[in-house]
């Protein structure tokens, strides 16, 4: 049996109705009130406030991440239930992170809820988690400096 392809490449607006469901399917990090994160939302991280990228599989949009150009921080990184654990979010991770320091940023940020698989996913990809009370937790990556 041959491995259904993936492909990463740029969101876009035709892309925004997938990422919306994706957002509201997932069973960790669920929104207390969906309405909170808009359509506008999605639009305006697509070019104006940051950039999307989505991951496809088999054609079908899987996952995605948005990055945040003005705050240097991880907007939205989301799986499809039933796509985890094939590398889409680390590979949707890297592709903002990288582009984000692209742009100068030195350092990048996210928060996300403590105690979730999203917690232990971001400490293995080498985040650094940040000691504070509460429900959210928040992760900063340094730029790697090359000699």
């Amino acid at each position: 049996m041959s491995e259904v392809p993936v492909r990463l490449r740029r969101a876009c607006s035709a892309d925004i109705p997938a990422m919306s469901a994706i957002r509201l399917s997932v069973r960790e990090n669920v929104l207390s009130d969906p309405a909170r994160v808009t359509l506008q939302m999605y639009e305006d991280y697509l070019d104006r406030d940051g950039r999307g990228w989505v991951a496809e599989v088999g054609g079908a949009v899987a996952g995605f991440s948005y990055a945040d150009r003005h705050k240097a921080s991880i907007w939205a990184l989301f799986v499809r239930p039933g796509h985890e654990g094939r590398g889409l979010g680390k590979a949707l991770l890297g592709l903002a992170v990288d582009w984000l320091f692209e742009l100068g940023h030195e350092r990048v940020r996210l928060v996300t809820t403590a105690e979730t698989r999203a917690d232990r996913f971001y400490q293995a990809q080498g985040w650094t988690r940040m000691p504070g009370p509460g429900v959210e937790v928040d992760y900063v990556l340094e730029k790697r400096r090359r000699c």
